[in-house]
């Protein structure tokens, strides 16, 4: 696992994008509304948490930027080379500090502000200093236009580095360009790393891992480099010197004896003297590639020595040979390569400081006679017996009991058979499955041969192979001539057994009623599964419900209706039920109505008589406070039980008087008022509206999203 992941790090947004997220993120979070009539107390409040918000918000977003992007002096000394070669760290550095003098301008602006709003005696003038406050900190971000843009840059090209532990196990692969380094990494590693015929194919560090002797070993391709001073190499070379010069590692320098790669020998081992100084410490391995092409065997004397002596300048070097395209001696390279420097990291470990701290731990006993006196061995006397018992079947010290759960032994074994054992009282057994599974390799690999308890005519049978063919006919062709007369009794069994239960279910076996009531009773049954099938299928149509308060009206003047006594009669007889009871009942009910609207009529009546006599002896007031009344009563009277259970005079629900009890009724309505969208002060809902400064004043040509 990595120890930098540069990929996690947040977008850095541009100063515009900046200061819209501030300005939006304070309007949405602070309070909306003030006037003029408020305390100015609460005025400065106010307009105080509108700076101070702004200024949280922008403290909040710069200092992530700071704290996402690596201090140089905190990581590792590789990646800190690294950003200095492709990032000029004196320019990384220079836009960090700008943007944490910025974090500490808006800081100081809005404590000098506060400070000021503090003392602000009118609403205009608080209003005055907010708008001052947060122009001075945009004002700020906006300087930093270039620093954020720098930094957006920076931030894209760090997620794209090459994600490697500068500590674990690692190979490096260096070279002059086009000698075969990317090939050699496809070829041990699962990269894909782009292989052209032309130098500088490869112009970044790649990443790629194998695994050798069950450990995940890391696998780097460099960029080429070229045989110049150090001053005149770019950024593509100096990245490959970076990672030999701070990384841990066994280094590969290639050798192209074909000088296909477009460099002689000669120049291939200038460059290895002049990079001579980063081997310093490092498993060094001169791997001398395409043989297929140009045998070692047959190369140039001259050459031969030129790389040999290369061999014996360099400490800690060897020599190898391999083809790419071949592969051969490719897994050897590898090898050696892993080996060297495992066996490097297990010696800098033991000749560390580490492993005198380790050592001061351990203690080491040399045990010493403390007489001359023989001691032999003890048997206990349990022991002994159980091994006279036994025959001496059983190994020392261990009895018979004990083997139970483990496979057998041969000291479990009795004579000449492999299938009897002793048990514990001596006598010879057979073994048992469990016995046979143990000896034969435990669960799951050994299973028993049920074969030996088929029950056949001849016993000699039972192992025999089942044919496939048998007088010319396939076995699986076989048909019972009788196994149309089996399968009938099978269903006849069962529909008796069904029969069985269903009589159970019912309760009793034997049943009081005859034939002809059973068969009414099945009628009805039968009758009921459909009406619920049909109530199923009805409700399963995309139609509206009918109310239940119209079901049984009549819908035609020609059709009689479900509520007449002779089709009431008639359904609920074709149901199997007696409804005389049922429409004696509704002829009682409908004449107690009829009693009832015959009263109420002629008391309508009387009151109306009472009226008219007494019309001609009150005055208009009188007559329309009369009706007014009647009208209070025809209404209360309308339901009797309902007048009864609600009381309507004050003190019968604990109340004075008129008085009071309008108060609870207002106060009740109150209670029961929601919430209809009205915002406050301190309401945090924001609502769909149009921005004012975008959309006031004249229209013209161009954009309108400046402030």
């Amino acid at each position: 696992m990595p120890v930098y992941n540069f990929k996690k790090m947040n977008p850095v947004p541009t100063a515009t994008e900046l200061i819209d997220i501030v300005l939006t993120r304070t309007q949405r979070r602070t309070p909306t509304v003030v006037h003029p009539g408020y305390k100015i107390n609460r005025i400065r409040s106010f307009y105080m948490r509108k700076i101070k918000f702004t200024q949280q918000t922008i403290s909040e977003r710069l200092t992530a930027i700071l704290t996402d992007f690596p201090r140089l002096s905190d990581i590792h000394p590789f990646y800190a080379d690294l950003c200095n070669t492709l990032y000029d760290k004196d320019h990384y550095k220079l836009a960090l500090g700008q943007i944490n003098t910025a974090r500490s301008l808006c800081d100081a602006i809005a404590r000098d502000m506060i400070r000021m709003v503090k003392y602000g005696d009118s609403l205009y003038r608080c209003k005055c200093l907010k708008r001052a406050a947060l122009g001075r900190m945009c004002t700020v971000l906006k300087r930093q236009k270039a620093s954020l843009a720098y930094l957006a840059e920076v931030r894209k090209h760090m997620s794209r580095l090459p994600a490697l532990d500068p500590n674990t196990r690692t190979i490096l692969m260096c070279g002059l360009p086009n000698v075969g380094k990317s090939s050699f990494m496809n070829k041990i590693t699962r990269a894909n790393v782009d292989v052209q015929p032309y130098a500088f194919t490869t112009k970044s560090l790649f990443v790629g891992h194998c695994d050798y002797r069950y450990l995940r070993w890391q696998v780097i391709d460099t960029p080429g480099i070229l045989d110049h001073s150090l001053e005149e190499r770019n950024t593509i070379e100096m990245q490959a010197i970076t990672a030999l010069a701070h990384l841990t590692c066994s280094v590969l320098y290639f050798v192209d004896i074909s000088e296909q790669c477009g460099y002689s020998i000669e120049q291939q081992c200038s460059l290895f003297r002049s990079i001579k100084p980063l081997f310093a410490n490092k498993e060094l391995i001169i791997v001398v590639n395409k043989i297929d092409v140009q045998p070692w065997d047959t190369l140039d004397k001259e050459k031969k020595d030129m790389i040999e002596e290369l061999v014996k300048d360099a400490p800690n070097c060897s020599f190898m040979t391999m083809s790419n395209m071949s592969e051969e001696g490719v897994s050897e390279v590898k090898a050696t390569a892993c080996d060297r420097l495992l066996a490097s990291r297990v010696e800098s470990r033991i000749s560390g400081k580490k492993i005198e701290g380790v050592m001061n731990r351990i203690q080491v006993f040399h045990p010493e006679k403390r007489d001359n006196l023989e001691r032999d061995v003890c048997i206990p006397e349990s022991v002994k017996k159980e091994l006279e018992l036994t025959g001496g079947a059983t190994k020392k010290g261990q009895t018979s009991s004990s083997r139970i759960g483990y496979a057998p032994t041969k000291y479990d074994l009795v004579g000449d058979s492999d299938d009897l054992v002793m048990d514990d009282a001596g006598a010879s057994r057979k073994k048992n499955a469990r016995e046979l599974m143990w000896e034969n390799g435990g669960p799951g690999v050994w299973a028993p041969d049920y074969r030996e308890q088929y029950d056949l005519k001849n016993p000699d049978w039972r192992f025999d192979a089942i044919p496939e063919i048998l007088d010319g006919k396939n076995i699986m062709d076989f048909v019972d001539p009788d196994i149309d007369a089996k399968l009938a009794a099978l269903e006849k069994e069962e529909e008796q057994l069904m029969a069985e239960v269903e009589a159970a279910a019912m309760g009793d076996d034997e049943s009081d009623l005859d034939e002809e009531e059973e068969a009414a009773v099945e009628a009805i049954r039968e009758r009921k599964k459909h009406f619920q099938m049909m109530s199923f299928v009805n409700k399963s149509v995309n139609r509206p419900t009918m109310p239940r308060a119209i079901r049984g009206r009549a819908k035609d003047k020609h059709d009689v209706g479900a509520l007449e006594s002779e089709e009431i009669r008639k359904k609920m007889e074709s149901y199997g039920v007696d409804a005389s009871r049922m429409l004696e009942r509704g002829r009682k009910r409908s004449r107690t109505m009829e009693r009832r609207l015959t009263k109420a009529l002629s008391n309508n009546s009387d009151d109306d008589m009472d009226d008219m006599t007494d019309t001609d002896s009150k005055s208009k007031g009188q007559i329309k406070k009369q009706k007014k009344e009647k009208a209070e009563k025809k209404r209360t009277d309308h339901s009797l039980a309902r007048s009864h259970s609600r009381p309507r005079e004050p003190s019968q629900v604990g109340l004075k008087d008129e008085a009071a009890a309008s108060i609870a009724k207002k106060l009740d309505k109150q209670g029961r008022k929601v919430w209809e969208g009205m915002s406050g002060e301190g309401d945090q809902r924001k609502a769909v509206h149009l921005v004012k400064w975008m959309n006031t004043g004249k229209k013209r040509m161009g954009t309108h999203n400046k402030r």
